[in-house]
């Protein structure tokens, strides 16, 4: 049994028992987005889903090997309170940037293949590449942490007026509003498979560094942004903000697409992680390049799933060492806390909710979006990573455009961020213009809308003609499915708009204690709580 820790942001742990795994982010558990720190709810949590104690557990794998010596001795404290005394037996580290390459690499099904992760920084790099074979993974390429990609559109983020290494989705979302006309090469180039930052500074001196560069008034950026979050779009400040994220978008997809085609040259395919890969316009970029069913993102990309990577890169070594490693492709990521119809029923009727045992619940949410209503949706085991892919979501119709303003108004969303759709697998080809294989199952991949589906759900896609999709297969996920069946049966169209279940700059909800206060909050017209129904 080996448990994965990550203790820096966005913490969490993952429970590998055989062929279980078990894994869930802090902040899901106590209520603080992007937590820092020990995952200490995340170790009890997956340890009683799996059904075992801290003595079942042969080996902590934990992600990251550089820390300061106050921060090293909180992980020993922790460790030791859940553990005991002999707990560094049974520890192992793992280096950041390959803990991220392996959480893509070891999920992707492939015997051979690159592994790819660029972020902002980790131990010291900001990029590195692997080769990958039979298990063992190789490093050929890496780039330091001044020579970060992921940082230069962290500073950008941050010049706009918007949180660095939280708000990166804003600007690449942005920047489908405007046209880029700043050359940035003279800021950061590709040289091989490296990256080469001529800034020479990072962090807030490369903010301040690029405020210069473009004459963008740093001091009052976060009114600016604050603007464009209420859709004032057209103001002079605000047309060059727009200028400078298509410019950085721009930048960062021309450097992703020189760096997919140096990788194409090896003759691989491309398992890939870390932050940048949140960028789901870029990740297209190298499809285009690498081919569709050629590129893997790892659906928990960002350092969310580095106790996931931590933890299956030491099984692998054990596995090879055995002479036991096959490759393992990862079908879902319904691998979090789930909640069994007596516990939820109990809680409803602890709470005084008027609630209603529903037998065809595909039914009930398929007539409700139909009639405009918006319906919280929570099911099963949560899903791990950023995104709700149909047990933690808010469903609307895609086909009205105005229910983007009434889900923006309710959770407190920034209106000029997108919509993204779930559809039925089989409808994929039609609806995705640009799709040549296996369509995405996680929301990691960016499409064009085909001209039928613009027309037909215009909700979901974004400004520039784009949509970000989850095909749903009835075997991975058949609650979700017959829900999407169901409303396709009604109005013709095989997709609706999924939104994850949370107030803006919430975490996604866990529980049905989370999913009601949200709901309510929201002012959400039906709550699906398993079998249960709630109308407000």
């Amino acid at each position: 049994m080996i448990l994965g820790i990550h203790d820096g942001h966005d913490a969490g742990a993952v429970l590998i028992d055989g062929d279980r795994v078990f894994a869930v982010n802090e902040e899901r558990l106590n209520r603080i987005k992007k937590y820092r720190g020990f995952p200490v709810l995340s170790v009890r949590k997956v340890l009683e889903m799996a059904g075992a104690g801290p003595e079942d557990v042969e080996i902590i794998a934990v992600a990251g090997i550089f820390r300061k010596q106050k921060r090293l001795f909180e992980l020993e404290e922790n460790l030791r309170a859940l553990f005991g005394p002999e707990f560094k037996r049974k520890v192992l580290f793992v280096e950041h940037h390959l803990a991220h390459s392996a959480s893509a690499y070891y999920t992707s099904g492939w015997r051979d293949a690159l592994a790819v992760s660029i972020d902002a920084a980790g131990d010291g790099l900001s990029s590195s590449i692997y080769v990958a074979r039979d298990g063992e993974m190789v490093r050929i390429a890496q780039s330091t942490y001044i020579d970060s990609l992921g940082d230069f559109y962290a500073s950008v983020t941050e010049l706009l007026g918007f949180k660095p290494m939280r708000h990166e989705g804003k600007v690449m979302s942005l920047a489908a509003y405007g046209r880029p006309v700043y050359d940035l090469s003279s800021i950061i180039e590709l040289n091989g498979l490296s990256f080469d930052n001529h800034l020479g500074v990072i962090g807030v001196e490369a903010t301040r560094k690029l405020a210069e560069l473009f004459d963008y008034p740093l001091r009052h950026a976060r009114d600016i942004a604050l603007q464009m979050k209420l859709g004032k779009l057209e103001g002079k400040l605000q047309r060059k903000a727009i200028e400078i994220a298509a410019s950085a978008q721009a930048h960062l997809e021309r450097l992703i697409e020189e760096l997919g085609l140096g990788l194409n040259g090896q003759g691989l395919p491309v398992a890939y992680a870390g932050g940048v890969a949140q960028n789901v316009k870029a990740n297209a970029v190298l499809r285009h390049i690498l081919g569709d069913d050629n590129l893997w993102v790892f659906p928990a990309m960002d350092d969310g799933g580095l106790a996931f990577g931590a933890a299956v890169f030491v099984k692998a070594q054990f596995e090879r060492l055995d002479g036991k490693w096959r490759p393992f492709k990862l079908e879902h990521v319904y691998l979090g806390p789930s909640y069994g119809r007596e516990g939820v029923e109990g809680f409803l009727k602890r709470e005084g909710v008027e609630f209603e045992e529903v037998d065809d619940v595909p039914g009930l949410v398929a007539d409700a979006l139909a009639e405009g209503r918006l319906v919280g949706f929570f099911q099963g085991a949560m899903e791990f990573g950023p995104r709700a892919l149909g047990n933690r979501s808010i469903l609307a119709d895609p086909r009205n455009e105005g229910i983007k303003e009434r889900l923006n108004v309710a959770l407190k969303r920034d209106v000029f961020q997108p919509f993204a759709p779930s559809l039925l697998w089989e409808k994929a080809e039609g609806y995705l213009e640009d799709l040549n294989g296996m369509p995405n199952e996680f929301m990691t991949m960016s499409y064009t809308a085909s001209e039928e589906f613009r027309e037909a759900a215009p909700a979901v896609v974004h400004v520039d003609g784009t949509t970000r999709p989850q095909a749903v297969r009835k075997e991975v996920n058949p609650a979700y499915y017959d829900v999407i069946k169901a409303f396709e049966r009604e109005t013709g169209l095989g997709a609706v708009l999924n939104t994850s279940f949370n107030m803006h700059g919430e975490p996604i909800v866990c529980s049905p204690e989370d999913a009601l206060r949200t709901f309510r909050k929201a002012k959400l017209d039906l709550l699906i709580l398993g079998r249960f129904a709630v109308h407000q």
